[in-house]
């Protein structure tokens, strides 16, 4: 919620940040909603965001997602958000590990996050309040995508 409510307090109308209660119904009605509501949230998007938190790529939802990006040809960045408090506790958390198997090629060989990322970012140390609509630009054009602006299919591990 830090990161979605840094662009509403900077004047951005629709940032596409998942809300956390939205996809907690969804999530009750089965994996398959899921997916399907997830292939949705992805439609018209360039780049995906993960935003990293402790075990947010450990999450099976987070990895379909991002394996879908891959498929569509999406950019994906990551943005640690381990620095980031939480607006509820005020607490941070641990950093999550980029390094993290997120799905495996037909070979049965690993795909490490980081190895597939098109960037990983600290929200806090890199300024993502100021960059992260640069982070995204760039990714975009790397994939030689035209990013829509804040477009970035994610989502939320409640930060």
């Amino acid at each position: 919620m830090v990161v979605r409510n840094s662009w509403v307090i900077r004047g951005v109308k629709e940032a596409n940040f998942v809300d956390k209660a939205a996809f907690e119904q969804v999530k009750r009605q089965g994996e398959k909603a899921v997916h399907d509501w997830i292939d949705g949230q992805l439609e018209g998007t360039s780049v995906t965001v993960v935003l990293i938190g402790e075990k947010t790529l450990a999450r099976p939802f987070v990895q379909y997602e991002i394996c879908q990006s891959l498929q569509r040809g999406n950019a994906v960045i990551g943005v640690h958000i381990s620095c980031v408090k939480d607006m509820r506790t005020q607490q941070t958390s641990v950093r999550g590990n980029p390094h993290t198997i997120i799905g495996y090629y037909n070979d049965r060989q690993p795909v490490y996050f980081d190895a597939i990322a098109d960037g990983i970012y600290d929200y806090a140390a890199d300024n993502g309040y100021v960059n992260l609509g640069t982070w995204i630009e760039a990714a975009a054009k790397r994939k030689g995508k035209w990013a829509r602006p804040l477009r970035a299919g994610s989502i939320s591990n409640g930060r």
